[in-house]
């Protein structure tokens, strides 16, 4: 049985594991056990000592896949191997994406062909986009191209090719993305019958603050300064399907480093919030024992301390629009629905970025630079201005007239 104890880290049990790798190196683990400290002790002992009875400490799973690669393996297969190598790299977020495009479209399709990895060919790529193209968008190709390109990157880095035939396939030209959004009418409107419902403070911050569903779900009470009146970004709940599994993720960091942002903290939001905080101290002593404290500290739970589900929001969010025949757009939607009443309400572009925490400018211009109406009355104001144009103009000049 490894060696191990308990430690607390923000306030939650975590079980510190000390093992010695197959090198001989001495190691240790952190895993949370998802109980607060207060109240928890057995319990978090009792996890403990489980673990410990059943720990296998973790082996160089990179190093045994790449063992068993060789060109002369299925390229269909290669992508599956490379799917588990580059999971231990990237987010489960994003992992879960890769799976769907690998194990759904491009392993089946390359099966089928029987094409091995050393004589994969431009051609074939090529084709394989072609056949693509037929059933879904330019967008989703492209994200075809990226995951082989980056696979096929990955066997030169090891030898296993010597060209990246990738390089040498014409990429689908990317669709021109045009969101959905609601201008302040409609926003009303959907504020009107959200009076009341689960889902309406989620729905307020998501549209007022333009943030992302993982950053409403992510918000917890210390994200919330009451006494500097600011509300700030810095941590995400989403959920990710991997293999038909359904997996909850926290992550203590927003999506980019420019994701990570502070906001003012308005002062009717302030109410709302306060009014929250009030209510989840009397939830939780009218249910005692009964409360869930495994997201205690998060905002958004529902009486019994569960936390609303990013699926259950989605879902409910679009029912109800249904329901009471509102025009129909996505949750995300509320997000660019904020940017495009901003433009509107003359906020230049780089505080929008700014804003919405994207980290590229161009991503925030490139998005909603055709709802930028202002800039283009500005830019007609100037041309006014530089360019006097004749006070009339004569009709009869214009051969499209004909003179009496």
């Amino acid at each position: 049985m490894v060696a191990g104890h308990l430690e607390v880290k923000r306030g939650i049990y975590q079980c510190v594991i000390n093992y010695t790798d197959e090198n001989g190196k001495r190691k240790r683990q952190s895993i949370s056990t998802g109980l607060q400290e207060k109240g928890n002790k057995k319990r978090a002992e009792k996890i403990l000592m489980d673990i410990r009875r059943t720990y296998q400490p973790p082996v160089d799973q990179t190093a045994k896949i790449i063992s068993g690669l060789s060109s002369e393996m299925l390229f269909s297969d290669f992508m599956l191997q490379w799917l588990e190598i580059v999971k231990m790299r990237i987010k489960p977020a994003t992992y879960s994406s890769y799976c769907l495009m690998v194990k759904k479209t491009i392993a089946p399709y390359f099966a089928e062909k029987g094409i091995h990895l050393g004589e994969l060919g431009p051609r074939h790529i090529q084709q394989f986009y072609s056949e693509q193209l037929k059933r879904v968008k330019a967008n989703t190709v492209i994200h075809y191209h990226a995951n082989i390109h980056s696979a096929l990157k990955y066997a030169m880095k090891i030898d296993l090719i010597d060209v990246n035939v990738a390089d040498k396939v014409d990429r689908p030209k990317k669709n021109d993305f045009m969101p959905g959004f609601y201008d302040a009418e409609e926003m009303q409107k959907l504020f009107a019958v959200l009076n009341g419902h689960k889902l309406e403070l989620v729905v307020l911050v998501a549209a007022f603050y333009g943030l992302r569903r993982g950053e409403v779900l992510g918000l917890k009470w210390d994200a919330i300064d009451f006494e500097r009146n600011t509300i700030t970004i810095k941590r995400t709940v989403t959920s990710v399907n991997i293999d038909g599994k359904i997996t909850i993720i926290e992550q203590d960091s927003a999506k980019t480093k420019s994701s990570l942002r502070t906001l003012p903290l308005v002062s009717q939001f302030r109410e709302y919030f306060l009014s929250v905080r009030d209510a989840q101290k009397e939830n939780k002593r009218v249910c005692g024992n009964s409360y869930d404290y495994g997201c205690d500290g998060y905002i958004f739970v529902d009486a019994l301390g569960r936390r609303m589900k990013p699926d259950y929001i989605s879902c409910t969010f679009t029912s109800l629009l249904e329901k009471n025949g509102l025009k129909r757009i996505r949750f995300h939607d509320l997000r660019h629905s904020c940017a495009s009443l901003l433009l509107a309400n003359g906020v230049p572009m780089k505080q929008i970025q700014e804003w919405l925490g994207h980290s590229d400018f161009n991503t925030t211009a490139n998005i909603y630079a055709h709802l930028d109406y202002s800039s283009k009355v500005t830019s007609a104001q100037a041309m006014e201005k530089g360019l006097p144009l004749p006070e009339a103009f004569n009709t009869n000049s214009w051969t499209g007239i004909v003179s009496t």
